[in-house]
Order: structure tokens, then C-alpha cells, then sequence
């Protein structure tokens, strides 16, 4: 008789604290995914109306300002934080907040979108976890069409 295997809730002893800094598409749907999973989150974002796409029933915080601002982090619970999510719409301000969370706030676990593939590289090989999704699609959009059944086409003598 075979057994069902059932996906895994996570379940922590206490709540894991993550600030996202940058709330649009991306930000908000890991913020909400992050609060779905139990996590205690953190938004934060310069515009106010970024609050709309977390939707009307977000439980957790959310923070109106610039992540570069030390203050603005500190309000937000940095200290306190476990995870650093960046994800605003700027390479060189996902660079900086990074780069603040981890080396001045000594945060293991901080993640930065980043869009330019080489600079993701660069920064990836001294430590600093990114994600590049320039990158991802290249290579699945190259792995797409390289398996379409794709044949020459026939060049008619004229």
C-alpha cells in the first residue's frame, strides 16, 4: 500500500523576522509568501500606495521611506531581523541596502535581486547572495527553444 506524501508546513518555535525592502511585483508577493509561511515581515517601500499590493488584510508591518536610511531600517526592526529581502526597482540601491544589511547590521541571510548579470556575478562571488533574473531568463529561453523540434529551412533554387 503506498503512502501520501504530503508537502511540509514550515512551522517555527518562534517567528522568523524579514524586512523586504521594495514592495512592487516582486517584493510583495515574497513578502506575502514569506507571512503566509509564518514569518513575521517587514515592508518597506517609498511609496505609499505600495502598501495596495500587499492587499487589505496584510498582517504585517509596512514602512514608508528610502531602505538606504539607517534610521528608516532600524525602525523597521533590522536589528532584530533574521532576513533581508531587496527587491526594489535600482541594482546600485539593492547593492547598498544589501550591503548595509549585511555588513553594518551583520545579517547572514540577506538576498538581493539584482538585474545585471555580470554585476550579479561580481557581487555574488564575494559573498553577497543575489538573485539575477536577467540571468534565469536567458538560460530558460535558450533551453526553450533548444527544444523545440526546430528543422532547417529549405532553400528553393531559383
Amino acid at each position: 500500500m503506498g503512502r501520501r506524501r504530503d508537502t511540509p508546513t514550515l512551522s517555527y518555535a518562534q517567528a522568523v523576522k524579514a524586512l523586504v525592502v521594495g514592495c512592487g511585483r516582486v517584493g510583495s508577493a515574497v513578502a506575502r509568501q514569506l507571512q503566509g509561511e509564518g514569518w513575521d515581515v517587514v515592508a518597506i517601500d517609498e511609496k505609499e500606495e505600495a502598501l495596495n499590493r500587499l492587499g487589505e488584510d496584510w498582517p504585517g508591518g509596512f514602512i514608508v521611506g528610502h531602505g538606504m536610511d539607517v534610521d528608516l531600517l532600524r525602525e523597521a526592526g533590522i536589528e532584530d531581523a533574521d532576513a533581508v529581502v531587496v527587491a526594489t526597482n535600482g541594482d546600485n540601491t539593492n547593492l547598498v541596502v544589501a550591503q548595509i544589511a549585511q555588513k553594518r547590521f551583520d545579517i547572514q541571510c540577506v538576498v538581493a535581486r539584482i538585474l545585471d548579470p555580470a554585476r550579479a556575478r561580481f557581487y555574488a562571488e564575494r559573498g553577497l547572495r543575489t538573485i539575477c533574473p536577467t540571468s534565469t531568463a536567458i538560460d530558460v529561453l535558450t533551453e526553450a527553444v533548444r527544444a523545440c523540434d526546430v528543422r532547417p529551412q529549405q532553400v528553393s533554387p531559383v
